[in-house]
């Protein structure tokens, strides 16, 4: 059987670079805290690998802060702002969007359980933030703004520059979970002015329980895991070398062919776009077409349900989603779509497919020979 993987927006393979560099680590057995020369040794190559990081999102190295992935970075920065609250600032609000990734969605409503005030500003028909809200919601008791840079389940890309520009004029810090933009876009820190960048490596081909949370200079910090003086004090805990090297191979790697597989990724999804339109009748493409992640299509098959697509497309070995892999085990539809304007059985047929690497126009071509006849099949055993 043929297997085509369309889900790498949940997690991409290993860059057999990637696998070369943290086979070599296994051997640097020194722990990176102690001062001889195995010691030495291993913090030698996680600083390389902080310097790659940093450049891949256009920050100092110094403001790279090594983290088991984006969900924890995300944890991080809403507890620097909770502490802060409890500590008693008068900035004791904090804005978010309705379509954030779940890290962000249940941290949200850990806090509202206990009287923070967090605002969820909506976004328009295409996932775009409403800027018009926005800019009623910003006011001079805001502490912090996290908006999502790019949209894991619809791809839609946000904004970033103008809110940045919106939230320091009401002198907010903001914030941005970049885990699905890093090697398919450009993404600077610096020119976009943002305080704090979250990402995973295991969304560019690295290690998966590795990733880093970056912090402008002069942007507050407070450690949200304590026991140690890792990281110059910003998150305690014996360092992953290996995992840390691999992610440093693969920022290096992603910023080396960024440009390059932006175009490769937006011509296979725009391949499958086209073709599902011609193949198959009644289909609505979700997310914005113009500001859209490349290599992610998130496509609705009315009175067809998302998990039979699903698994009909795995018995023939494609393998997609139907949304946030960190939703996979709940059968609710998407909140993303939901709040984006889709109603429920739209909702409930979509399936998300996300391009990598690996991929090439002969699995596009694949996909388009399966998945019409699946479609019409599950059309006709529909009571709908």
């Amino acid at each position: 059987m043929r297997f085509v993987y369309l889900d790498n927006n949940a997690t991409t393979p290993l860059h057999e670079d990637v696998i070369a560099s943290m086979n070599e680590a296994l051997a640097l057995y020194g722990n990176a805290s102690s001062m001889h020369a195995f010691g030495r040794d291993a913090a030698f190559k996680i600083e390389e690998a902080r310097s790659a990081v940093a450049d891949v999102i256009g920050a100092p190295s110094g403001s790279i802060v090594f983290t088991s992935g984006a969900s924890e970075a995300n944890n991080t920065v809403f507890n620097i702002f909770r502490e802060r609250i409890d500590l008693g600032s008068k900035r004791n609000r904090i804005i978010t969007t309705e379509i954030e990734h779940p890290s962000i969605i249940e941290t949200v409503a850990y806090l509202r359980g206990r009287g923070y005030r967090i605002d969820l500003c909506p976004v328009d028909n295409t996932g775009r933030v409403r800027l018009d809200v926005l800019e009623r919601l910003l006011a001079e008791d805001v502490a912090l703004v996290s908006v999502m840079f790019g949209n894991n389940e619809i791809g839609t890309i946000q904004p970033i520059k103008e809110i940045v520009e919106m939230a320091h004029k009401v002198g907010a810090y903001v914030h941005s979970d970049a885990t699905q933009a890093i090697g398919k876009i450009e993404v600077s820190m610096k020119e976009l002015g943002l305080d704090y960048l979250s990402l995973s490596a295991h969304k560019f081909y690295g290690p998966k329980g590795v990733g880093a949370l970056a912090v402008a200079k002069g942007a507050p910090f407070t450690p949200y895991i304590h026991g140690g003086h890792q990281e110059s004090g910003r998150r305690a805990g014996t360092y992953n070398t290996v995992a840390i090297i691999g992610m440093g191979v693969a920022a290096g790697i992603a910023k080396r062919d960024r440009k390059d597989e932006e175009q490769r990724l937006w011509k296979m999804r725009e391949m499958l776009r086209k073709g599902i339109i011609e193949r198959i009748p009644n289909v609505v493409i979700n997310g914005n077409q113009e500001h859209c992640l490349p290599g992610t299509l998130d496509v609705s098959f009315p009175h067809a349900e998302g998990e039979s697509i699903l698994l009909y497309l795995d018995l023939e070995g494609i393998q997609v989603s139907t949304g946030s892999a960190c939703a996979s085990g709940s059968l609710e539809p998407s909140y993303v779509l939901l709040s984006s304007g889709v109603d429920i059985e739209l909702a409930h047929g979509s399936i998300r497919f996300s391009f990598g690497r690996y991929n090439t126009e002969d699995d596009v071509a694949y996909v388009l020979e399966k998945l019409p006849p699946i479609i019409k099949r599950l059309r006709e055993m529909s009571a709908l």
